[in-house]
């Protein structure tokens, strides 16, 4: 593999340069706040381990500064756009500036949340820079979709990173916190200023990096079981379980049962239960169900995720 040049990555300059030349102009509906260090760039490939095997499939690649350091490194990589202008224009940012790798690129002009699959091999990591108000769902959709993906770092609001990795029993531990761990052990992997994006942002940058499980979480209830569970369980967080969780049982005495039978107190709150914890409930509410001679049991209930907080904003390559 022959190397890249040092300048191939995106500056300041050419960020506003190649803008100019697509009359694009970063938008705070789609989080578009362009990275423009390239020593963030690199430094971002590198806390993701981005292996020369790798495939890496990237979300929201924009102008493309995360692309090209991807490639630097990566064997493949396949990026996921949704803009119509900044996916048209990537492949011939990538022809232009790393033409020795411009084999290696492939583009899905698409919303990822859609993606169901990817061009050529399946990937084995996810590197990506998420908007907060689609960074959750995304992460979720394409650890779900594409179960190749061994190792992921995501670049999100520093809040969103926190709530991501957050332990049970932190005030910031909820549905993200929980979900992410069915796939995979979650951690904060450092930070990112503010100074190093187009324009600048109001808040703060967080990396998170996720390690898929080597092994899935065995259980007897389906995912969507257990999912329920987290939702009803935090869509009334400050209620004990047993209150907040008698809805999505039935009851509240069918939800005391279901909690007595997988170890936990009915008194506990879902801030402080594991995902494991959450499994087993979902198992015991699943044999109630199945056990309920008279068919009147709560499954199949639909509840809606925790709600995001309002007016926050992170950014894009």
């Amino acid at each position: 593999m022959s190397s890249p040049t040092s300048d191939a990555l995106l500056g300041p300059a050419e960020i506003r340069e190649l803008a100019d030349v697509l009359g694009v102009r970063p938008t705070k509906q789609r989080g578009q706040n362009f990275v423009i260090d390239a020593n963030t760039v690199r430094r971002i490939v590198r806390t993701a381990e981005v292996r020369p095997d790798d495939v890496v499939v990237e979300v929201g690649p924009g102008l493309g500064s995360l692309t090209l350091g991807l490639l630097e490194t990566a064997d493949r990589v396949v990026a996921v756009e949704i803009d119509d202008v900044l996916a048209s224009a990537l492949p011939a940012t990538v022809q232009a500036r790393m033409p020795q790798r411009a084999d290696r690129f492939a583009l899905v002009h698409s919303d990822a949340m859609h993606v169901r699959e990817l061009p050529g091999p399946p990937p084995t990591a996810l590197v990506a820079n998420l908007p907060y108000n689609v960074a959750v769902p995304v992460l979720l959709h394409m650890l779900d979709t594409f179960p190749t993906i061994e190792r992921t770092l995501v670049m999100v609001q520093a809040e969103v990173a926190d709530r991501l990795a957050a332990p049970p029993g932190s005030k910031v531990y909820g549905v993200p916190s929980v979900k992410a761990n069915w796939y995979a052990d979650v951690k904060r992997a450092g930070a990112i200023g503010r100074n190093v994006f187009w324009p600048a942002p109001n808040v703060d940058s967080g990396l998170v990096a996720l390690t898929r499980r080597t092994e899935p979480i065995s259980t007897t209830a389906t995912k969507a079981e257990v999912f329920s569970a987290v939702d009803a369980a935090f869509a009334q967080r400050r209620k004990t379980l047993r209150a907040a969780l008698a809805g999505w049982a039935g009851s509240a005495p069918a939800a005391e049962a279901a909690l007595v039978a997988a170890g936990i107190s009915p008194q506990a709150r879902g801030e402080s239960l594991t995902v494991e914890e959450f499994v087993r409930i979902a198992e015991n509410r699943v044999a109630a169900d199945h056990s309920d001679a008279t068919g009147s049991g709560a499954a199949g209930r639909q509840y809606a995720p925790e709600p995001a907080p309002e007016n926050e904003e992170s950014t894009q390559p």
